[in-house]
């Protein structure tokens, strides 16, 4: 059987040498697609973050591919192969989508490559393609929000992770981007998604974990806890 690909043991972070994260552990197999769900505020994007590098542990550790990445700096673990979407579309808005979509490159140097992927997303995301000498502030959000993980995945990541995909978005436009995710996954990229939309995200995913206070309380298969009884009443109103 695969090693896991992601490996997160026991994490306590937070911010300030406050833990706001307690004892979070989770895993995540080369090309699954795996939800962490929960409420506002249970702490999805602190655990993401701490994954991704912008924040520390306070105590345990992340490995990834069997390396100990819990104090290598953001950039360090972009060019190890994890890309993070951060919630809130942070694009460059006055700069067009080919050029947002380049700068998502940086860590190739050569021209040819870039231009290859950029043409095998534009493939992918053909909106983005109709748009890529459009301003990016001038899309709509489900098209910004497109723009953004299409830039995560220019740096040909072995792990994406894409924090509330859905936030702001309408409810046909939440179904596209899920619909996107699962595409993306299909192609075999692994992904951890984390989302507030809990029946949305486990859906389309693998297996989940449920946040909440800022520790797991329930993990399993995807199905596992959309049956659950505690899931239902406490996210999907049952």
């Amino acid at each position: 059987m695969a090693d896991a690909i992601l490996r997160v043991n026991d994490l306590y972070t937070g911010y300030d040498g406050i833990p706001v994260i307690f004892g979070v552990s989770l895993e995540v197999m080369p090309g699954e697609l795996v939800a962490i769900v929960g409420a506002n505020g249970a702490g999805k994007t602190t655990t993401m973050r701490t994954i991704s590098g912008l924040n520390h542990p306070l105590k345990g550790n992340i490995l990834f591919e069997g390396t100990d990445i819990s104090k290598f700096a953001a950039h360090e673990i972009l060019k190890l192969g994890i890309s993070y979407v951060p919630e809130g579309r942070r694009i460059f808005s006055k700069l067009s989508v080919e050029k947002n979509l380049s700068l998502g490159a940086y860590t190739e140097h050569s021209k040819t490559e870039i231009r290859r992927r950029l043409e095998e997303l534009l493939e992918i995301f053909p909106v983005l393609g109709d748009r890529s000498k459009q301003i990016a502030e001038t899309l709509s959000g489900g098209e910004q929000q497109m723009l953004a993980i299409a830039r995560g995945l220019m740096s040909r990541p072995k792990l994406l992770m894409l924090d509330e995909m859905s936030l702001g978005l309408m409810p046909s436009m939440v179904e596209k981007m899920m619909d996107t995710i699962t595409a993306i996954n299909r192609t075999g990229t692994t992904v951890l998604l984390v989302e507030q939309m809990v029946q949305e995200a486990l859906e389309i995913a693998h297996r989940g974990y449920v946040i909440q206070s800022g520790k797991i309380v329930q993990a399993g298969t995807a199905r596992e806890l959309l049956d659950s009884e505690e899931v239902r009443k406490a996210y999907l109103g049952m």
